[in-house]
């Protein structure tokens, strides 16, 4: 008994006690989330070996199942649940698919339709269409980015949508407080002063630091002008996506959308307009008729309040239901279980399956932590192509030539549970015939990989070490 007392007199058996109560509670934690055990090994040995700093990394970067956002997301949607019903209907001509109906019923997203579909290659011209479309904008532009830079590009966009504010249009800006931390009041003075509203999603405000809440970004790229014109895809508001300005702009697609598809886009920014800001918009303005077209398409938004991970679930369907192609692009590839399983199975049932990724991408970790996967997907038979030129931000799913997914999500474990995501599913041969076109020009300027890969031991382990980091990432 006195040995006992003499050890825990020591400062180091406290130590080592409040060490392990806090391994303790924060497992417990951790395992309440109910995450791939996998992850959730990742984070407990993460914070065993940082007990404070794992702690802090973990409250603001954790893949936390967050209820408070679930609950302000869903009064979002109740908020404008009337005036859905009251102008969103499925189009008669829909041929409902197993795989429309899996995205209805994990978004409230319903299958739709298109009159036009046009691919917009990268900044050059994604952003001339954008500035044509709110030249002529008549009634409102909506507008929702990850980035927006205060650069000639974003001036440009600004002064253009100051112009048609002062001429009486209703513009409302929402970007991300992360991703467009450097706007500022002297930058977006000129509009709120020609009448434009502003909101910030996930603002960093002291006094909500203890909510970890700015590891949960909105990463859409999202515009819709007069409720006729949509735009969607992987393209921000940046010089660093515009040729015309810089010579290593990122190789980007974005789309731009005319028909019934427009009001889902409009639904989706409606939505997300009303989380930031708490104002609900049910202006009859907002909703024109639209013409039902022969392109059957649906928009697919997920999100970390949404416990389906719809977009992931998608493209794993896609690629499990391929029966003769599956190519892949992404710029960030850092895959769970069952992308990777999919893959490698549509590989293995002798389809062709191609994976397009940057020959380097502009984040070294996950880079690393991409490659780590690429000897067991080049084993399995799929084929790998770095695109050579510069950074490649596309980010689109084209099975059969006839299913397409292009939007705003990377294929990894951010994308489809952290970030607040819009993609665009289309089917038929009129979008794929299209998208294949991209593809193979694309792939004309990519290297493609070969087994057995010859890389040193250190890039080996620094590759192994970056995979152990994948399901935080």
């Amino acid at each position: 008994m006195e040995a006992l007392t003499d050890h825990l007199a020591s400062p180091w058996a406290w130590l080592t006690i409040l060490w392990t109560v806090h391994i303790v509670i924060l497992a417990v934690w951790i395992v309440l989330q109910k995450r791939e055990p996998v992850a959730t090994l990742s984070w407990v040995l993460s914070l065993a070996l940082l007990p404070v700093l794992g702690f802090i990394i973990y409250h603001f970067l954790g893949p936390q199942r967050l209820r408070r956002q679930r609950l302000k997301r869903m009064r979002s949607r109740a908020a404008l649940a009337d005036t859905r019903k009251r102008i969103v209907e499925t189009p008669e001509n829909i041929d409902r698919t197993q795989l429309g109906l899996l995205a209805s019923q994990s978004t409230g997203y319903d299958p739709t339709t298109c009159t036009e579909v046009k691919a917009l290659l990268g900044g050059e011209q994604a952003f001339e269409a954008l500035l044509e479309g709110v030249r002529e904008a008549k009634l409102h532009v909506h507008l929702e980015y990850y980035i927006f830079e205060p650069d000639e590009t974003g001036t440009t966009l600004r002064d253009a949508l100051v112009e048609r504010a002062r001429a009486g249009v209703r513009v409302r800006l929402l970007v991300d407080a992360v991703g467009s931390g450097k706007l500022g009041r002297r930058f977006l003075a000129p509009l709120l002063e020609a009448g434009g509203e502003v909101a910030w999603f996930h603002p960093l405000r002291l006094s909500r630091l203890w909510r970890p809440r700015w590891n949960l970004r909105t990463h859409r790229k999202l515009v819709v002008i007069d409720g006729r014109l949509g735009y969607a895809g992987g393209i921000n508001i940046t010089d660093q996506q515009d040729r015309r300005r810089s010579a290593a702009a990122y190789a980007d697609l974005h789309l731009r959308l005319h028909g019934e598809i427009v009001r889902w886009l409009q639904l989706a920014f409606l939505e997300d307009w009303h989380y930031a800001s708490g104002v609900a918009l049910s202006d009859d303005s907002l909703w024109p008729e639209l013409p039902v077209g022969p392109i059957q398409a649906q928009v697919v938004p997920s999100g970390p309040d949404n416990r389906w991970e719809p977009i992931h679930r998608l493209q794993v369907e896609a690629i499990h239901r391929a029966d003769r192609a599956v190519w892949l692009a992404t710029p960030y590839f850092v895959p769970g279980e069952a992308g990777l399983m999919a893959l490698c199975s549509a590989a293995m049932r002798g389809l062709d399956v191609r994976l397009l990724v940057p020959k380097e991408p502009d984040s070294r970790l996950v880079g690393a932590a991409a490659r780590s996967y690429y000897d067991e997907l080049l084993s399995a038979g799929v084929r790998i192509f770095e695109y050579q030129p510069r950074m490649m931000h596309a980010k689109a799913l084209l099975v059969d030539a006839d299913l397409c997914v292009v939007g705003s999500a990377n294929f990894d474990h951010r994308s489809f549970r952290l970030n607040f995501e819009l993609s665009v599913m289309f089917h038929g041969r009129e979008v794929g015939s299209e998208l294949e076109r991209i593809f193979r020009e694309v792939l004309n300027d990519s290297r493609e990989l070969h087994a057995p890969r010859r890389i040193s031991r250190t890039q080996a382990l620094a590759e192994a070490l970056a995979r152990l980091a994948s399901p935080m990432l």
